[in-house]
């Protein structure tokens, strides 16, 4: 063990998302994966282990702290045009050769990766609150790195913060149990989940399977909490257009009025050498979502290159209801019933 894993064992508790197991053995259901982690092991996250028949989990540190745009994480449909507070740990229950945030999520996992002392500080759940509040945000958001697996620290945020009358979201990789997603619905109230491709043998390579992310997102729908839905769409890799049809039928099945991001790439951590996603590639997703039934498509991660994609259109009357550029609102007409002032179409979401 690392001098810098040695001081982040340290910040820990005793979680709750897990089964004993006989002789001292624990079954971590924080995510899908379920790891059966024996003493003195840890689960393939490596921020979940057991010390002599003690689940310990993460708790009391930030690494990441910042107020966002909340278009950013990206929810369209989230209180358009406000401030989420976002925190972020450290680890994953993924290794995506493409992943954005390499540095926080894979440090644990990436013997290259060096690891600075600085890149976390301690924390209190009050602490963040209160940043939040005094930074006018209305949201607070568990991201940066795979959120699942440090559920319970994202449970007592969110619990004060509920207090407070701010608003919670996660932004996951969408491996979340059913029993993570029951304990977390009481304080959370958006869930923002990455279906990253439609191919079984490209999910083996980033290490989990499709069907527990399209399971995760028809449990988060059910149980009532906001979801969005983005796509990274990466040339070669998940670009192809029947795969994009199987995404969009995917979550139109769910339910057509669930928000769909596609979003471009741009060349980062192992694939360093892949050409960025370029708006053609973007139009052509988001026409395949639209035909395939989905009510609300977007296009990000290209402001201004991208038309009509980024703003909210009214599907009863084709009326412009929020206007964007980048992570940023120009125009909010959505009333705050959220309807449609032109025909009274009601646009679901998270609207006050």
């Amino acid at each position: 063990m690392t001098e810098f894993s040695a001081v982040l064992d340290e910040m820990t508790i005793c979680g709750q998302l897990m089964q004993p197991l006989e002789g001292g053995s624990i079954r971590c259901i924080a995510c899908t994966h379920r790891c059966l982690i024996r003493p003195g092991r840890r689960g393939i996250c490596q921020v979940r282990f057991n010390d002599k028949g003690e689940l310990r989990v993460p708790h009391g540190y930030v690494a990441g702290l910042n107020v966002d745009p909340v278009e950013k994480k990206p929810f369209y449909h989230f209180l358009p045009g406000s401030g989420a507070l976002t925190f972020g740990m450290l680890g994953c229950n993924f290794h995506c050769d493409f992943c954005q945030n390499w540095l926080s999520s894979q440090v644990l996992r990436d013997a290259q990766i060096e690891a600075p002392r600085s890149m976390f500080h301690r924390s209190s759940a009050e602490q963040i609150v209160e940043i939040a509040l005094r930074q006018g945000a209305q949201v607070i958001a568990s991201s940066y790195n795979e959120p699942v697996i440090t559920a319970e620290w994202a449970h007592e945020v969110f619990s004060l913060a509920n207090q407070q009358g701010l608003k919670c979201v996660m932004i996951s990789n969408g491996y979340a149990t059913r029993e993570c997603l029951e304990y977390l619905q009481p304080v959370m109230d958006g869930y923002k989940i990455d279906l990253k491709s439609m191919r079984a043998e490209n999910y083996r390579a980033m290490g989990g399977q499709l069907k527990h992310v399209l399971n995760s997102i028809q449990t988060a729908h059910d149980l009532g909490l906001w979801v969005e839905v983005v796509t990274l769409v990466i040339p070669g890799f998940n670009d192809d257009p029947a795969e994009l049809w199987d995404a969009a039928r995917a979550i139109s099945a769910i339910s057509p009025e669930i928000p769909w991001h596609v979003t471009g790439f741009h060349p980062d951590y192992r694939m360093q050498d892949w050409h960025a996603t370029r708006p053609a590639e973007l139009q052509q997703a988001a026409d395949i979502g639209q035909e395939a039934g989905l009510r609300f498509v977007y296009a990000g991660n290209l402001p201004g290159r991208v038309g009509s994609l980024e703003d909210t259109h009214c599907p009863g009357c084709g009326t412009v209801l929020i206007q964007r550029r980048g992570y940023f609102v120009s125009a909010n007409r959505i009333a705050d019933d959220g309807k449609c002032p032109g025909c009274g179409y009601a646009v679901p979401g998270v609207w006050r």
